[in-house]
C-alpha cells in the first residue's frame, strides 16, 4: 500500500508510467489502466518517439547503431532496436506500428549484414529482437530456437560466446530469460522454453542474483545501482522484477533465495519513500525519460514498490501456497 502523497507523485507522470502505477500498485480496474495505456501512443514519450520513426521503419537510420556511428564514444540509444524496446515496454499497441515489421525485413544488422528478423550473434540483441518481433508479429521463431541452441553448460548465456566464452554472465542471462518468458506469454508454448528457463533461473538463484559462485562476493557493485531505463544493464531490481513476472505467469511462490536481494532493494528506500536513480548511462538519447542520477526516480520507485508488494504479500502469514497463474497484460 502507498500513501496519498506517494500515489499522487507517481500518478503525476507520463502515461507510459502512469498505467503501470494504476495496474501494479493501485489495483485499478482494467478499464481504467487500459484507458491510460491507450494514451501512450498520442501523448508524451510514446508520441515523441513514434514521431522520430523514419519512412523505412527504422529510427536513426540503423538497426542497433545510428547511421554513421563508427564506435567512437559511448553506445548511442537512438537506433531501431532500442526505440522498439522502449515503445513495447511503455505499452504501445502493436497496431500503432502496423507495417513496421514488414519494412524491417529489408533492414540488415551492422554485424555481418545479417537480416534483421533473423537475429544476430549477440545474446542481448537477440533477446530484444525476439520480444520486439513477437510484439509486432514478425517471424522470429528461429531466434527462439537460437536461445535453446546457445545456452551454456552452466545454465545461462553470455554475449561473448562468439569469442569463446563458456561461462555465463548475469547481464546476458537475464536478458535471455526475459525474452524466453515473453515468448511463453505471447505464444502459450510453455513446453518449448521450460527447460531453458529453469536452467537460466537456477543460474541466477544459485548466486542470489548477484554473488560470484566461487567466493560469494558481489560480482560487481554495479549490480546494486538501481536505474531506469535499464538498457542492457543488470541490477538486482531488474532481476527481482523478472522473478515477480515469473511468479505471476506460472502461479508459483517466490524462491527464498531471492530474500537477500529483496532486502538490499528495500534498504535503498529513502525516508520519503522513494528510490533514487542509481546512474544514467552515457550515450545519445532522443530524450530522457527519468530523473538524473541521485534524484528520486518514479520508474525505479514503481519497480521497487511492485517487487516489494509481491514479495511481502507472498510471504505474509497465511499467504496462499499455490496462487493461480495470471499472465500480466
Amino acid at each position: 500500500m502507498i500513501d496519498t502523497r506517494m500515489r499522487d507523485w507517481l500518478l503525476d507522470s507520463d502515461p507510459a508510467l502512469r498505467w503501470q502505477v494504476e495496474r501494479d500498485l493501485l489495483g485499478a480496474d482494467e478499464d481504467t489502466w487500459q484507458a491510460t495505456r491507450a494514451r501512450v501512443a498520442t501523448e508524451g514519450f510514446g508520441r515523441d518517439l513514434l514521431a522520430r520513426q523514419d519512412s523505412d521503419g527504422q529510427w536513426a537510420g540503423g538497426a542497433f547503431f545510428p547511421a554513421g556511428f563508427r564506435g567512437e564514444g559511448p553506445q548511442p540509444w537512438t537506433a531501431t532496436t532500442w526505440a522498439l524496446k522502449d515503445l513495447r515496454e511503455w505499452g504501445i499497441d502493436a497496431e500503432v506500428l502496423a507495417g513496421t515489421a514488414e519494412k524491417l525485413v529489408s533492414v540488415r544488422w551492422e554485424y555481418e549484414d545479417l537480416p534483421y528478423w533473423g537475429g544476430e550473434v549477440d545474446v542481448c540483441i537477440n533477446a530484444w529482437t525476439l520480444s520486439n518481433g513477437l510484439w509486432l508479429g514478425a517471424d522470429v521463431d528461429g531466434i527462439a530456437q537460437w536461445f535453446l541452441d546457445h545456452q551454456l553448460d552452466d545454465g545461462g548465456w553470455n554475449c561473448e560466446w562468439v569469442e569463446g566464452s563458456t561461462r555465463s554472465s548475469f547481464h546476458s542471462t537475464l536478458n535471455a530469460l526475459v525474452a524466453l518468458l515473453d515468448y511463453q506469454q505471447r505464444t502459450g508454448d510453455v513446453a518449448r522454453v521450460a527447460q531453458a528457463r529453469a536452467a537460466g533461473e537456477e543460474y541466477l538463484l544459485t548466486r542470489e542474483l548477484y554473488r560470484r559462485l566461487g567466493t560469494g562476493e558481489p560480482y560487481s557493485v554495479n549490480a546494486f545501482s538501481l536505474a531506469h531505463p535499464r538498457r542492457a544493464y543488470y541490477s538486482i531490481l531488474a532481476a527481482a522484477d523478472y522473478f515477480r513476472d515469473v511468479a505471476l505467469t506460472d502461479g508459483t511462490r517466490p524462491d527464498p533465495r531471492l530474500a537477500d536481494a529483496i532486502e538490499r532493494i528495500r534498504d535503498q528506500r529513502q525516508l520519503d519513500g522513494t528510490w533514487l536513480q542509481g546512474h544514467r548511462l552515457a550515450g545519445d538519447v532522443w530524450f530522457h525519460v527519468d530523473a538524473p542520477a541521485g534524484e528520486p526516480s518514479k520508474w525505479v520507485t514503481l519497480q521497487a514498490l511492485r517487487v516489494l508488494d509481491w514479495w511481502d504479500a507472498a510471504n505474509a502469514p497465511g499467504a496462499v501456497d499455490n496462487p493461480a497463474p495470471a499472465t500480466p497484460a
